[in-house]
């Protein structure tokens, strides 16, 4: 039995992780501050700890003997770090290097952390490969990046095994519907739900790679059980990007379109060569699939 941290791990995609791992009969102690987490994802066979990551010797102790740490624990979202870019720089980078340090100092096995396709920003071809010039286009993307060099700073200044992977646009169940964290997805089912229109940014046709939760959390796990740890940063998508407004016919109902926001891409699409290469991945979910899944288990946690 493995001792894991996962930070994060009352957040989407964190508590999907944590879910997991203990259903492999790992130990898996979570460190959430409870600011985009809910209590109500936190798994009872977990050992919660609500600490904030941007105090180094509060979480430290927590790192002594552990196995493997997945830090997804960030303050996400694009809109949110432009209008706050200090806060965001605080939660997302200040936080990273804390992980990084107790990790260090306690001779964990890996550090998996999680990136986002906001590093590449608009990118001159598509599909993006992790090759391919990072020009981010916000604080957000900036900060994930920055992360992803210091992960690979401290593989090879103190031998500690760090992988980075760039999620696409998960998505999936707990996906929060409102609010500063919510993504669109979760927005549109949300204002289906509630009998809204569904509010499209600009033309709608701004593609995105939808990735599905469950294809993220194999990942994951291939990253921890993998022998690579130099760093290196491997995309997570599902290969394959739809417009928003090919998500408005799927999910169904009206659209009212809103003005073009700063700071964001036009089009995103993953190439997933590197993850089929070092992880042996490859996604098992198409955004209709898992939109299907998603509707059907509705309501379950």
């Amino acid at each position: 039995m493995a001792k894991i941290i996962v930070t994060g791990g009352a957040g989407f995609i964190g508590s999907h992780l944590v879910d997991t791992l203990i259903e492999k009969g790992e130990k898996v102690i979570i460190i959430d501050n409870l600011s985009g987490g809910v209590q109500e994802n936190i798994n009872p066979k977990a050992e919660f700890h609500q600490l904030d990551l941007r105090n180094l010797k509060d979480i430290n102790p927590l790192f002594k003997g552990i196995d493997f740490v997945f830090h997804l624990a960030a303050r996400p979202r694009i809109p949110l770090s432009i209008k706050d870019p200090i806060g965001s720089n605080e939660n997302n980078l200040n936080a990273t290097l804390n992980v990084l340090v107790a990790a260090r100092d306690a001779k964990v096995k890996k550090v998996i952390y999680s990136s986002s396709s906001s590093v590449y920003g608009n990118p001159k071809g598509l599909p993006t490969r992790e090759d391919m010039p990072t020009q981010p286009l916000n604080p957000y993307g900036l900060q994930k990046y920055v992360g992803e060099l210091y992960c690979r700073i401290f593989s090879q200044l103190y031998e500690l095994p760090t992988l980075s992977l760039r999620y696409f646009n998960v998505f999936g169940s707990r996906a929060p519907q409102e609010g500063a964290y919510a993504t669109v997805i979760g927005i549109f089912l949300g204002q289906k739900k509630e009998g809204k229109p569904l509010t499209v940014i600009d033309d709608g046709e701004q593609s995105r790679d939808f990735t599905y939760i469950k294809d993220v959390i194999r990942a994951n796990i291939l990253a921890m059980e993998s022998k690579s740890g130099d760093g290196e940063a491997i995309n997570i998508g599902a290969g394959n990007n739809r417009t928003i407004n090919q998500l408005v016919k799927l999910i169904g109902g009206e659209a009212v379109h809103l003005p073009p926001r700063p700071g964001e891409a036009k089009h995103s699409l993953a190439d997933i060569s590197l993850a089929k290469k070092i992880l042996n991945w490859q996604p098992e979910y198409n955004l209709e699939t898992g939109l299907a899944e998603m509707i059907k288990n509705n309501g379950e946690k």
